[in-house]
């Protein structure tokens, strides 16, 4: 990729949200946004090669885009009025004679941020399903084109094209409007927005299938989202939750691969390859979070705090996260939150207890065919001596998942078991 390429698609990636926002405020269509949008990126790829990157790139695309607007507008305004003549009707309403160049620069110069917060709550539109708000927000908010959304979700590009298309022509069938919603919904809505968010980055923490333990890209672009929610919604307390909890998660990418791209458990990680500089922010939003309220995120964000500021597995206060994941699982209730509990428990209390607290949720249906549940009981059963099980445990959970990474993890955790025997 040539340097003016690499910088087109880095300016692409930063701004469409915000591009695709203002024109999908002026035309009410989310088709007719990015298709304007797609023009001014295909504008700079033709002129940026020849006459050189402009000083103000984003500035550049927005002017642009304008223009591509503008032209249409005058083609149609033009039709309308030989339309007009030949039918004999009326002249053209005065509010058409404007400047169609200032009618579109009064629709697309208002409040920016008040066009990503409606993009992002339309994105998230409880008319489509969760799948289909993820493509949208990762299409039109996170600049991705359909292939690189397809190949993050191991998916044909045909089939994430159609699914993106579904969600756009949803939208337009049942007339939903691009702005936000009623102040009663909002929290609702903020919810679903935080949980897309979320779930675009916890798909490239934790892989759930392919050969790759960790998509950072992914987790880059989600983080993007939050930091941009953030600064539309400064005062919601899990807004900066969940900006502090992929913060300092994302601290950990580095540690999490080893040098051939094999998985590496927290136990095992260099924590001197821990991201600094993300600690701190992570931290930070945290601070905000909890001055604010807080909620599950907030919480989540907490755990990982803990984490952050131990200098080792064994320095880890893992009593206090035990407490947090209590506090979280009655909050939110649920199956995974109490395994993750069961964890902090063994560390604190001992291999026995924390395979007292996982045994519990062998029944749970939600757990059927969630692979951390045998790994779990695998790992205390190991502590514990009692190595066949253990390796069986191993065993099951290697068979469960649909990571490469993580089946090669826990086979060699099998093995282990049995050479202890």
């Amino acid at each position: 990729m040539t340097t003016t390429a690499a910088a087109v698609e880095a300016v692409w990636r930063i701004e469409s949200g915000r591009l695709v926002a203002a024109l999908a405020r002026r035309t009410g269509d989310f088709s007719a946004a990015e298709d304007l949008a797609q023009d001014a990126l295909e504008i700079a790829l033709r002129q940026w090669p020849r006459d050189g990157i402009p000083e103000h790139p984003a500035s550049w695309l927005m002017a642009t885009a304008k223009h591509v607007a503008a032209d249409r507008y005058r083609r149609q305004t033009n039709l309308n009025r030989k339309l007009a003549v030949l039918a004999h009707q009326e002249s053209v309403k005065q509010s058409q004679e404007r400047d169609p160049m200032a009618t579109v620069d009064d629709h697309l110069d208002t409040a920016v941020h008040d066009d990503l917060l409606r993009l992002i709550f339309t994105a998230c539109h409880p008319a489509l399903s969760t799948d289909s708000q993820v493509a949208l927000t990762l299409r039109t908010l996170g600049g991705l084109q359909t292939k690189e959304i397809a190949r993050a979700f191991l998916t044909s590009e045909a089939t994430m094209g159609q699914r993106i298309s579904r969600a756009k022509r949803t939208l337009t069938e049942q007339r939903v409007r691009f702005e936000l919603p009623p102040a009663d919904q909002l929290p609702t809505r903020l919810e679903a927005v935080l949980g897309v968010i979320y779930l675009v980055f916890n798909e490239g923490y934790s892989a759930t299938a392919g050969d790759d333990w960790t998509r950072p890209a992914l987790c880059q672009d989600a983080l993007r989202l939050g930091r941009v929610l953030v600064g539309l919604q400064p005062q919601q307390a899990e807004v900066h939750g969940l900006v502090a909890l992929m913060e300092l998660q994302s601290s950990r990418l580095p540690a999490r691969t080893g040098p051939d791209g094999e998985p590496v458990l927290l136990a095992d990680q260099d924590r001197r390859r821990w991201d600094q500089l993300l600690i701190a922010r992570g931290l930070a939003a945290l601070d905000r979070a909890e001055g604010l309220g807080g909620g599950a995120f907030t919480l989540q964000a907490a755990i990982a705090a803990c984490h952050a500021r131990a200098v080792s597995v064994e320095d880890t206060d893992w009593r206090r996260i035990a407490a947090l994941y209590t506090v979280l699982a009655h909050l939110t209730p649920s199956s995974v939150v109490l395994l993750n509990r069961a964890v902090a428990v063994g560390m604190s209390e001992g291999a026995a207890r924390g395979l007292e607290e996982a045994d519990r949720l062998r029944d749970e249906a939600t757990l059927a065919g969630y692979p951390q549940l045998p790994a779990v009981r695998g790992t205390f059963l190991q502590q514990l001596g009692r190595h066949d099980q253990a390796r069986a445990e191993f065993e099951r959970a290697a068979a469960l998942t649909s990571n490469a990474g993580e089946r090669r993890l826990y086979l060699q955790s099998a093995v282990e078991a049995d050479r202890r025997q």
